[in-house]
């Protein structure tokens, strides 16, 4: 039986009240037809020879079916791979057992391929037979504190058989102990309490031990009651008792517990008190890990002091690969064990035990009234949903399905998410022998119907067609095989479309003979260069529009129309908020963008007024200044030359300018005290330097008293500068050329 399915993924759009369901198509580079069908579970190709125009990536052929109808390409053009589900083998399910192997669980065998991504389901239906043969193993807890219970047990034995026998006609019952590992700290290790752990006044009491199988698997009642008449009670030191060893063992050594193969496989434990766990074993020692392997000689756990105890995790693996259900008969205090195994039930034991086969009826038929599925060794990349369709069913899962009824179905989905070839899981019911394999296959290749023309008419006679492309023959090129490679080789060819050694024409287009034919972009523009390295749908977005909706883009970069600036033309071209109380634009230091000052290096916004990182202009002008208003200094042979394009200056009698005084001496030595005003522009000043006059008179004297040879310098400089402004009188004059020659000789 062959199912074929063309299950969908949906984009939800909600228009006007109404729910529509759109197929999508998530595509990436798309070269091949398996490219398409690889890139999405809804993407389909359309194989038509001319759907492509020329210079149009062969990416056009991948969509949606609707999209691709609604482009021109016919129905029977469209190849679409679709998932096919092959029952292979489904046996009917039997109502009732009859001594041959029972069928509870239907399919049996499922062929599943599969495209990528696209789910596919099928159904299981289960239906417990009645009559199945039913294997209860009772494992009871013989520590001291049940000294009351096994008196009860040992007259329960025709009780515990006619229970089984209400369920099923082919039961059978086995028994086996526990107390736990004979050594300190859980067992007083002196001999005489190895040897009778219980108080001195009971007589009958066995020596301490782990786990001791008594009982294999019977039909006999009579057997049943006579072995576990045998049995006494026995004793250890602290309250947890090794129930995880003893169901460990009673597992994994199916041969001697006598486990059928066909039947439901039940350890009921009974038991008053908590249970040791993987690492407690440390406290004695004992480091060896459990190795969850049968370890029975004679009917006794022979590991039981030298294996540490088993995980709860451990022991819920080993149950359910061995479809081994629980029930737990214990006392109220240590119901919550139940909760850590699971597809196990419990019940409330009485302190003395009375009511242990109304319990386990009662957990037997929640147990066979639920069916859970589950599965093993899913493989990587693959998901399965359980969708239970039942009365109480539970919800959706991906790792179980549960259903409360007996006769019920489930709904499995399965996903892959990535091509695999011949790749399997098992799904089962939990305590149930039946089992559903699935074989799983994807398929991420294209089955095209090709012309059968070695060379086509599409492609120029120079190559042939594989699902609508071109595959040229060797020598020629191109959309169309239109391009003859000549001495060139195509490594050559395709090299000269490659910007710095990049991406063959970025991606973006195809290399023909050498050049780059530009693909089309999604919003129906092409993309343009020498490289097709251009599209004009990515420029820089403002108010959630493309170069705010005042411009154009050009090459990933606005061009905006008259009236509007920025990089997204974000701006209306304006100066108001550039300007100055002068009327200038950022001081002459800066530029206008968006009518805020964008000021040069160091100038400070908002109008590019002051400079913090910029050099102390007091010295950098200092040179200038010298030879401005004293004609000395380095600059003095070209000082209009030097200094007239950034400075002009005035001698004054008193500063009119305000801020900072410059206090610098010059070239000769002498004090020079100036003040400088930024004009707009970057560098012109106005500068006003002090005439001192008289005051200029600086007498430098050396160590030794003398007169330098710079006085005379400044001397000479002031008497100049002093004639020439009719300052000194004659007497001045006469008193400082005394002195000089008096100094001097």
């Amino acid at each position: 039986r062959l199912l074929r399915q063309r299950n969908a993924k949906f984009l939800w759009v909600f228009s006007a009240g109404w729910c529509q369901q759109e197929e999508v198509c998530s595509k990436s580079v798309i070269n091949s037809c398996g490219d398409c069908i690889r890139s999405g579970p809804h993407c389909v190709w359309c194989q038509q020879l001319n759907f492509t125009k020329v210079g149009a990536q062969e990416a056009v052929r991948c969509d949606t079916r609707a999209q691709l109808i609604a482009r021109g390409c016919p129905v029977e053009e469209i190849i679409a791979p679709e998932n096919l589900v092959d029952i292979v083998e489904a046996r009917p399910l039997n109502a009732v057992f009859e001594g041959r192997e029972l069928v509870q669980m239907s399919p049996q065998r499922i062929n599943l391929k599969m495209r990528p991504g696209l789910p596919s389901s099928f159904n299981v239906s289960f239906k417990r037979a009645e009559g199945y043969p039913v294997d209860l193993y009772y494992l009871m807890d013989l520590s001291y504190s049940m000294k009351d219970d096994l008196a009860q047990v040992k007259g329960l034995g025709r009780d515990l058989f006619r229970a089984l026998n209400k369920i099923t006609q082919h039961g059978q019952i086995g028994f086996g102990a526990f107390v736990d590992k004979t050594v300190l700290p859980y067992t007083n290790t002196n001999k005489e309490k190895l040897e009778k752990p219980c108080d001195q006044k009971d007589q009958q009491c066995q020596p301490a031990f782990g786990y001791t199988h008594v009982l294999s698997m019977t039909k006999s009642a009579d057997e049943f009651g006579k072995k576990v008449s045998e049995q006494f009670i026995s004793g250890n030191l602290d309250s947890p008792e090794g129930s995880l060893d003893a169901m460990m063992q009673a597992a994994v050594c199916g041969e001697k517990i006598g486990w059928r193969n066909s039947s439901t496989r039940l350890i009921v434990l009974t038991t008053d008190a908590g249970f040791h766990m993987a690492g407690d074993g440390k406290l004695a020692g004992i480091l060896e890990p459990n190795d969850k392997q049968c370890h029975m000689a004679r009917n006794i756990y022979t590991k039981s002091s030298e294996m540490d105890y088993p995980s709860v995790g451990q022991l819920a693996t080993v149950l359910e690969k061995n479809n081994i259900q629980l029930i737990f008969a214990v006392t109220k205090n240590v119901e919550e064990l139940s909760k850590m195994i699971p597809k196990s039930e419990v019940g409330t034991l009485q302190s003395d035990s009375s009511n242990v086969v109304a319990l386990i009826e009662n957990a037997y038929n929640r147990l066979s009234s639920k069916v859970t599925l589950s599965h093993d060794n899913l493989p990587d990349d693959v998901r399965v949903v359980y969708t239970p369709m039942c009365t109480n069913s539970g919800p959706p899962g991906e790792n179980e399905g549960v259903c409360d009824n007996v006769g019920i179905s489930f709904k499995i989905t399965v996903t892959a998410s990535s091509c695999m070839t011949d790749k399997s899981f098992t799904i089962r019911p939990q305590g149930i022998r039946d089992t559903l394999t699935v074989m799983l296959s994807t398929t991420c290749d294209c089955q095209c119907e090709n012309p059968s023309e070695e060379f086509h008419s599409h492609c120029n006679y120079n190559g042939s067609t594989d699902c609508g492309i071109c595959r040229c023959r060797e020598g020629f090129l191109g959309q169309f095989c239109e391009c003859s490679a000549g001495v060139k080789d195509e490594q050559s060819l395709q090299q000269t479309c490659r910007r710095d050694n990049g991406t063959v024409c970025e991606g973006r287009g195809d290399c023909v003979c050498g050049r780059c034919q530009c693909h089309t972009t999604e919003s129906g523009t092409s993309y343009h260069g020498e490289f097709c390295e251009c599209d004009d749908d990515h420029c820089e977005k403002f108010q959630n529009k493309q170069c705010g909706g005042n411009g154009k883009c050009n090459c990933g970069k606005c061009e905006c129309s008259d009236g509007f600036e920025g990089s997204a033309c974000q701006c209306k071209t304006s100066q108001d908020g550039c300007r100055t109380a002068s009327n200038t634009v950022c001081f002459g230091r800066g530029d206008c963008e968006c009518n805020r000052c964008k000021c040069h290096g160091g100038y400070q916004p908002p109008n590019c007024l002051t400079c913090l990182g910029c050099p102390d202009q007091c010295q950098a002008k200092l040179n200038c200044i010298e030879c401005q208003g004293f004609d000395s200094g380095p600059f003095k042979k070209n000082c209009s030359e030097a200094c007239s394009a950034s400075i002009r200056s005035n001698l004054v009698q008193k500063f009119s300018l305000s801020g900072k005084e410059c206090h610098r001496k010059d070239s000769e030595g002498c004090w020079i005290t100036f003040k400088l005003d930024q004009l707009p522009g970057k560098d012109n000043y106005y500068a006003e330097i002090y005439d001192m006059r008289g005051e200029r008179l600086h007498f430098i004297v050396t160590d030794s008293g003398s007169v330098t040879t710079g006085f005379y310098l400044c001397f000479l400089r002031m008497m100049l500068s002093c004639w020439l402004h009719q300052a000194w009188t004659y007497s001045m004059y006469w008193g400082v050329l005394q002195l000089s020659v008096k100094q001097w000789g």
